[in-house]
């Protein structure tokens, strides 16, 4: 054992304490500035979550209730029995007669002449659950959803009746943190007025409907089908881009004449969008006022 001289313990004590001293302050410096790095993506990370486009929540436990599926809830729960309060299917029922309200008062105002069986059957359309599950997959819903894991495995951020079901119940959560003009303002811009072009569609189109609103493939074809001009095609003109970010053009014909073209990340995609600019132009007469576009004179390709 080394042998401290004597009047020089307490000089070694000093530096010793005064050694630990600076490593305790450097210590905690470093945890403290790991704590504002993380209350930085804290808040950072809040305020994305207190967003729902474009709309910002008061109370952001709404928002995450909407996004919970009933999977996730069980399994939290564990042996203890579900409490309904846990998931988004009260909100749900809740959205579904917010957007029900909505729907109805637009339709109302927007189609003043139409008969009551009319307006009954767009309304159908418009919040049908095949509708509600395509606007909730172009807002890409599916990878916000809270699931358990059972349900994560097979697909469910995938599955239509999840998304339509968590589409109302982030209407209803808006509708109950904020007002039924902010959910209104939201139904607006998602779910009618993409949809505007068709619903003018299935009005003049006579006959039965056979597709709903947002399948503007569907309805195209019966807008032609109804004025004798022939079934449209679907060309594929280009396609652009890595396997994992691919870009399809297509055309839609009648015959030799290209009544619209679009882009769009799949072939069926750009079918869609390509078919709703064609009704657009043939509703609002700019195809018989100026005539069809030029076909396109690069490598073509049927598709389905």
């Amino acid at each position: 054992m080394a042998l401290i001289p004597p009047g020089h313990a307490g000089s070694r004590l000093k530096v010793e304490a005064e050694l630990w001293r600076i490593e305790l302050v450097s210590s905690r410096q470093d945890h403290s500035g790991k704590q504002r790095e993380e209350a930085g993506h804290a808040r950072k990370s809040t305020a994305a979550e207190n967003r729902f486009f474009g709309y910002k929540f008061k109370d952001p436990e709404l928002l995450k209730l909407a996004l919970t599926h009933s999977s996730l809830a069980y399994e939290n729960n564990g042996d203890h029995p579900h409490q309904p309060g846990s998931d988004n299917e009260q909100l749900e029922f809740i959205g579904d007669a917010v957007l029900g309200l909505v729907v109805a008062e637009w339709l109302y105002r927007r189609f003043p002449g139409s008969r009551e069986g009319d307006l009954t059957r767009l309304r159908a359309s418009l919040v049908s659950s095949r509708n509600l599950a395509q606007v909730a997959s172009v807002l890409q819903l599916g990878p916000m959803l809270r699931l358990g894991r059972g349900e994560e495995h097979s697909g469910g951020r995938r599955k239509p009746a999840l998304l339509a079901n968590a589409l109302e119940a982030a209407i209803a959560a808006v509708y109950l943190d904020g007002s039924l003009n902010a959910a209104r303002d939201f139904i607006h811009k998602h779910i009618i007025e993409p949809a505007e072009a068709d619903m003018i569609n299935v009005l003049h189109t006579p006959g039965p409907f056979s597709g709903a609103v947002g399948d503007y493939k569907s309805a195209l074809q019966e807008r032609l089908q109804a004025t004798g001009a022939g079934q449209p095609k679907y060309i594929l003109t280009d396609q652009s881009g890595p396997d994992h970010r691919k870009s399809f053009r297509i055309e839609v014909r009648v015959g030799s004449v290209c009544l619209a073209e679009a882009d769009g990340p799949t072939k069926k995609r750009a079918q869609q969008e390509a078919a709703r600019r064609a009704l657009e132009s043939l509703l609002s007469g700019a195809l018989m006022e100026t005539g069809a576009a030029p076909a396109s004179d690069g490598k073509q390709q049927a598709t389905p």
